[in-house]
C-alpha cells in the first residue's frame, strides 16, 4: 500500500472514531438535565443519580458482548447497532413521564448504544496505529470527553427554546446521523498490515507482548485483576465528579449561569487528558503514565473538598477530569500492549467491566452523600481514598512478558552459580 494511501486510510479511521465518540460523549453531559427533571417531577438527587449509574453499568457490560462480536464480524455492524440504540434512547427519553421510563431510555437503551458504539474505535485504531497507539487511541476517546463540551454550549439555549423534551428529541436525531457516518468510516486494516518501514524501537518504553492472549488466558493472568481494580476505583473517583458536576458547582457557590463554563472546563480537561496522556504513554510507558495520573487524582480529590475560591475550583475540576481522561485513554492501549490486538475487542471489554462497576460506585457516592450531608465534602474524601487504593494496584502491575523474563532470569542465576 503506497505511503500516501496509508496516511489517508489511517486518518479517516480517526475521523470516524471522533464522530462516534463525540456523539457517545453526550452521556457525560447528563448533569445538565438533572435540575430541569427534578424540578418538573419532584425527584431528589439520589433518584436522578441512578440514571447515570444505570447507563454506565449497561455501557460497561454491553461492551463485553459488543467487543466479542466485533472481533468476529468486524466494526461496521457493531457501530451501526450502537448508532441505532444511541439515537433511539435519546428520542424515546423525550417522552419521559416516570423514573422507570428514563431509567429504560437514557439508562438501558442509551447505555447499550454506548457499549456497542464505543467497542469499535479502540480496536480499529489500535490495529491501524501500532507505531502511535497511545496518541491514536487518545485522539479517538478524546471525542467522548469533548462531546459534553459541545453540549455545554448547545443544550442551555435548546432547553430555553424547545424544553428538555425537544432537546432530547433533536439530539437523538443529530447523533444518529453522525454515528451512521462514523460506522462507514470505521474499518479494520488488511490482515498483517503495518505502517510502511515501521518496526518497534528496541529501546522503546512501550513494547507490545509477543503474542495474542485469548480472553480466558487474559482473565487467568496476574495482571488482569490488578488492572481491573485500578481501573474500577480510579474511574469511580472521576465518575462521582462527572455525575454530580453541575449540582456540585452550584453547591460551592457557582451561579447557575456558570454551568456552561464549568462543563466546558471539565470537558476540555477530559479531552486534553486523553490526548496528551495517550501521547505521553508512547514516550514514558503506559504504566508510568497511569501511576502518575492516578496519584494526582488521589491528591486532588481531598483538596477540592476544601476549596472555596472559585478560580481554584475551576482549576481542580480541570485536573480531576484530566486524570479521569487519562484512564479512558491509556487503559485501552495498555490492554493492547499486554494482551495483543487480535482479541482486543472482547479483552478490553472484560477490562472495561471495571468501568461498569465504577458507574455504580461513583455516582452513588456523590448522590447518597449529598442527600445525607447536604454537601459533597465526604464524597470527595471517599473518592480520594479509592484513588489511593487504585494507585497501589497499578504500582504492582507489570507487563506479562516482562514478568516472565524476570522469572526466567531468576531461574538461570542458581544454574549459573552451580556451574561455576
Amino acid at each position: 500500500m503506497p505511503q500516501e494511501e496509508q496516511f489517508l486510510n489511517r486518518w479517516w479511521r480517526v475521523v470516524g472514531a471522533l464522530l462516534m465518540n463525540l456523539s457517545l460523549g453526550s452521556l457525560y453531559a447528563w448533569s445538565i438535565f438533572v435540575a430541569p427533571l427534578e424540578k418538573e417531577f419532584g425527584w431528589n438527587r439520589a433518584q436522578t443519580s441512578w440514571v447515570f449509574t444505570i447507563a454506565i453499568f449497561v455501557f460497561g457490560t454491553s461492551f463485553v458482548v459488543a467487543g466479542r462480536i466485533q472481533d468476529k464480524l468486524g466494526p461496521f455492524r457493531i457501530s451501526l447497532i450502537g448508532a441505532i440504540f444511541l439515537g433511539s434512547g435519546l428520542v424515546l427519553a423525550s417522552f419521559t413521564n416516570s423514573l422507570t421510563w428514563i431509567f429504560l431510555t437514557l439508562g438501558v437503551i442509551m447505555g447499550i448504544g454506548n457499549g456497542f458504539g464505543y467497542a469499535t474505535p479502540i480496536p480499529v485504531l489500535s490495529k491501524w496505529f501500532p507505531d502511535r497507539r497511545g496518541l491514536a487511541v487518545g485522539l479517538a476517546v478524546a471525542g467522548y470527553g469533548a462531546g459534553s463540551a459541545i453540549l455545554a454550549f448547545v443544550v442551555p439555549p435548546m432547553l430555553k427554546s424547545v424544553g428538555w423534551r425537544g432537546t432530547f428529541l433533536w439530539l437523538g436525531v443529530g447523533y444518529f446521523a453522525a454515528t451512521v457516518v462514523a460506522s462507514f468510516l470505521l474499518k479494520n486494516p488488511p490482515a498483517g498490515w503495518k505502517p510502511e518501514g515501521w518496526a518497534p524501537a528496541p529501546t522503546s518504553k512501550v513494547v507490545a507482548t509477543a503474542r495474542d492472549y485469548t480472553p480466558v488466558e487474559m482473565l487467568k493472568s496476574k495482571q488482569f485483576p490488578l488492572m481491573w481494580v485500578a481501573y474500577a476505583l480510579g474511574a469511580s473517583a472521576g465518575l462521582m465528579t462527572i455525575s454530580q458536576l453541575v449540582p456540585f458547582a452550584k453547591s460551592v457557590g457557582l451561579p447557575a449561569t456558570a454551568a456552561t463554563l464549568t462543563l466546558l472546563i471539565a470537558a476540555v480537561g477530559n479531552a486534553v487528558g486523553r490526548i496528551l496522556s495517550g501521547a505521553l504513554s508512547d514516550k514514558i510507558g503506559r504504566l508510568q503514565t497511569l501511576r502518575l495520573m492516578i496519584l494526582l487524582s488521589a491528591i486532588l480529590m481531598p483538596i477540592i473538598a476544601n476549596v472555596t475560591d472559585l478560580f481554584f475550583v475551576y482549576v481542580l475540576i480541570f485536573g480531576v477530569y484530566y486524570c479521569f481522561g487519562t484512564l479512558l485513554s491509556v487503559f485501552p492501549s495498555t490492554t493492547a500492549d499486554f494482551f495483543g490486538t487480535k482479541n482486543l475487542g472482547v479483552n478490553y471489554g472484560w477490562v472495561f467491566t471495571a468501568y461498569a462497576i465504577a458507574g455504580i460506585v461513583g455516582p452513588k457516592i456523590g448522590g447518597s452523600m449529598f442527600v445525607k450531608y447536604s454537601n459533597y465534602t465526604v464524597a470527595f474524601y471517599t473518592a480520594g481514598a479509592l484513588a489511593f487504593v487504585a494507585l497501589i494496584a497499578i504500582l504492582i502491575a507489570h507487563r506479562p512478558d516482562e514478568e516472565a523474563r524476570t522469572a526466567a532470569a531468576a531461574k538461570l542465576e542458581p544454574a549459573k552459580g552451580a556451574a561455576q
